[in-house]
């Protein structure tokens, strides 16, 4: 059973919501109490990404500052967050401040009168990033069938859409192979994506490239084009270069949440 299966009508639709407008929320819920709290283990509250509470309860005030930085943490690292808002003579017991970490759990200073602990735990839902397959050629089949195992929002368009730009990390592979390459090139660069990726020849691209410049594309971003797509793996079927284009897109994804 999911969080959201377990929430109320009420925050079910609050997070469906937040997924169709592509927001970031998190799910709190306190696992584990020690001594006089307001609220017990099971409660449970809807983050927004600034980390304040949409909806549901965790108790008093002692805890909001707590949830809110532990809720930003877990938004820039893509990562759970468990925290124990504990009293400070706890903490001098326990030989940790507040603040930091131990043991995969992160201390907060519990500043209440009524002295109790309260542990909680934060989950992420973040929206996928999204993949943007240019093209009907057989790499940009192969590509989407793949990808779809790998967590990626997977849109597969024709060389002339028009790409609205979007909050969340978009990566674009051009897989036209000659079937409205500039025009592909002119959408995916105004949208600005975290990734251009093009499936040809470098001698080809040096040649697409020259003309996207003369026709006014900005130099810097033309140059940050991979070209060829792809790790080098020596991929020579479609299915081989999908690969190896997925493979340098989770390489991308995962070396962007590292420097978080």
């Amino acid at each position: 059973m999911t969080p959201a299966e377990m929430l109320s009508r009420e925050l079910t639709e609050k997070v469906d919501a937040l997924r169709a407008a592509d927001k970031p929320f998190a799910f709190a819920t306190i696992v584990r109490t020690v001594g006089s709290t307001a609220a017990k283990p099971g409660a449970k509250a809807l983050l927004a990404e600034d980390g304040t509470i949409l909806e549901g309860w965790l108790g008093g005030g002692c805890a909001r500052g707590a949830v809110k930085r532990a809720a930003l943490t877990a938004f820039r690292t893509a990562e759970p967050q468990l925290i124990s808002v504990t009293p400070e003579e706890f903490l001098a017991e326990l030989g940790v401040e507040a603040g930091t970490q131990h043991g995969g759990v992160t201390y907060a200073r519990n500043g209440c009168p009524s002295k109790g602990t309260v542990d909680i735990f934060i989950e992420p839902s973040l929206p996928l990033p999204e993949l943007v397959v240019m093209g009907a050629s057989p790499v940009a089949k192969a590509l989407c069938s793949l990808a779809a195992q790998f967590q990626f929002a997977i849109r597969a368009v024709e060389a002339d859409v028009d790409l609205l730009p979007t909050s969340r990390q978009r990566y674009v592979v051009i897989a036209t192979q000659g079937q409205g390459d500039i025009v592909a090139f002119n959408a995916a660069l105004a949208s600005g994506p975290s990734l251009i990726s093009f499936v040809g020849s470098s001698r080809k691209f040096a040649a697409l490239s020259q003309k996207l410049m003369d026709a006014g594309a900005d130099p810097a971003a033309v140059r940050s084009v991979k070209a060829p797509a792809g790790l080098n793996i020596n991929a020579v079927t479609p299915d081989e270069i999908a690969l190896s284009i997925l493979a340098e897109l989770v390489k991308q994804r995962r070396a962007a949440r590292a420097e978080v």
